[in-house]
């Protein structure tokens, strides 16, 4: 359930240079490798890995114990939902499941996830003993996940809204936490790249998306600080640079009206026809500090005046 991203670094090798990137954030992702502004991650499918208690239904594992009927996921994981209108004694559950973790580490497998209904809720303990987690909560079910290897876990945290960022990277040559601090975060992390906040170019919000939660996606545009690539093999699918006009022009952006509408939008910021959102560290009345976002045409003018009142 490693996240990987695709980045592309765009270069028309005239006077003005822009660098796209796409990612997703707020906590590590479960993005399966693709390229560019890819599907956003899908947490596990309703139906998917129904368990059913009968030894004709599951297969056998070492020493002749059950194994939970689980259903793999695009991400190297497995998941299991606990569905069985029967009462499931703990003891079983707890041989099952020692025995199931035991066959999934042999395959390579990293993620569980175990959706167990309210009705299994005497099954919690022995899912916990066993090394597992919360990982949210419905009226209707409990989600618990464990992570198989002795590596990063990279499972997903839960949370009401989902936020991605995608990122085109301006500098004078035309190549091609806060919002803006993530962003900046996230291409270092990445790619190598040292870059600054300029503006958030646009944001699309969809609803009932990664499990059942809101999910904003914000374009930003960053000017970077520096150009030699360094990716994260952790991370990264490939990174490179290439032409804005080529980055446009590829199928995936032309046949899909998000990532074609984005190209636009980008093109039309370096052609000086499109104004995006600037940020401004502002005080809440608790004297908290937040950035507030805004048109960034007379963003100077607006700038000015609050440094005269400071």
């Amino acid at each position: 359930m490693k996240r990987e991203k695709a980045f592309n670094f765009i270069d028309d090798g005239s006077s003005f240079n822009i660098v796209q990137l796409q990612c997703f954030f707020t906590a590590p992702s479960i993005l399966p490798p693709r390229n560019l502004l890819g599907s956003e991650p899908q947490p596990p499918a309703p139906g998917a890995g129904v368990f059913i208690p009968t030894t004709q239904s599951q297969k056998m594992g070492e020493g002749g114990i059950e194994l939970l009927k689980a259903e793999e996921d695009k991400h190297g994981g497995v998941v299991v939902n606990v569905e069985v209108e029967d009462p499931i004694e703990p003891l079983n559950f707890s041989s099952w499941l020692q025995a199931s973790i035991s066959n999934w580490s042999q395959q390579g497998k990293k993620g569980v996830w175990i959706k167990l209904p309210i009705k299994h809720s005497n099954l919690v303990d022995t899912a916990v003993k066993a090394g597992f987690r919360y990982h949210h909560a419905e009226p209707d079910h409990l989600m618990l996940v464990y992570w198989i290897p002795h590596s990063p876990d990279t499972i997903p945290q839960n949370a009401s809204h989902r936020v991605g960022i995608g990122a085109f990277v301006i500098n004078n040559n035309r190549e091609g936490e806060d919002i803006c601090a993530a962003a900046i975060r996230e291409v270092k992390e990445e790619t190598g790249i040292e870059t600054e906040f300029v503006e958030i170019l646009a944001f699309r919000q969809s609803h009932k998306s990664f499990f059942q939660k809101s999910n904003m996606f914000f374009v930003s545009m960053l000017r970077p600080l520096s150009f030699d690539i360094h990716s994260q093999a952790s991370e990264i699918v490939a990174s490179k640079w290439m032409p804005i006009e080529e980055y446009a022009a590829q199928s995936f952006v032309q046949e899909h009206d998000l990532f074609r509408f984005i190209a636009e939008i980008c093109l039309s910021k370096l052609d000086g026809k499109y104004t995006g959102f600037s940020n401004l560290l502002t005080t809440t009345s608790s004297g908290k500090n937040t950035y507030l976002y805004f048109n960034g045409h007379d963003a100077s003018n607006l700038v000015d005046s609050k440094n005269q009142q400071a």
